[in-house]
């Protein structure tokens, strides 16, 4: 849990192809040519500039960014008591992307039952369109798989099982 108050647990996405796999890593280096620094990384100290605190790739995988006790730099004026979490894609999102948002989304609501789950672009003075989906939408009917979301028909990652029980980064352990 953070030792910061999480009042807003906010979806982005990347605005990166839909279905291209891009890594946490990836983000990093588009957030470092953006001026974004991290000051004191205890998590990840190799990602020096990337805003969100977990990217959910298009094979499911859900990779660390920064640590939830670190503010993130994804959504201003809310980066003090929010998590970012960010699909990778625009609004094509694959079946493991919705299985693991989903799951993620589960275990922070869990964490911190008071913090409001909302898009990006539901934000006051965001003109994006980020994420591609209405998030209060897909919350308040259950936060299944958003099948006219492209899925796999449009997207190449294979279709690969979603482990159940907690989300494992492959390097960091499991969140949060």
């Amino acid at each position: 849990m953070a030792s910061r108050k999480i009042d807003k647990i906010i979806i982005h996405c990347s605005a990166s192809p839909n279905g291209r796999p891009t890594t946490a890593a990836d983000i990093d280096s588009w957030h470092k040519l953006r001026g974004f620094k991290r000051t004191s990384p205890t998590i990840n100290p190799k990602l020096a500039a990337i805003g969100y605190h977990f990217v959910v790739c298009v094979d499911g995988t859900v990779q660390t960014g920064r640590g939830i006790e670190e503010a993130g730099a994804h959504a201003n004026s809310f980066n003090a008591n929010s998590i970012g979490i960010c699909l990778v894609g625009t609004d094509c999102f694959s079946r493991q992307q919705w299985l693991a948002l989903s799951e993620s989304v589960h275990l922070l609501m869990k964490a911190y039952p008071s913090a409001q789950l909302i898009g990006h672009r539901d934000l006051p003075n965001v003109h994006k369109l980020c994420p591609g989906f209405d998030v209060s939408t897909w919350f308040h009917n259950g936060m299944g798989i958003l099948e006219a979301q492209c899925l796999a028909d449009k997207t190449d990652a294979p279709d690969v099982p979603v482990p159940a029980g907690p989300l494992v980064n492959n390097r960091h352990g499991v969140m949060p």
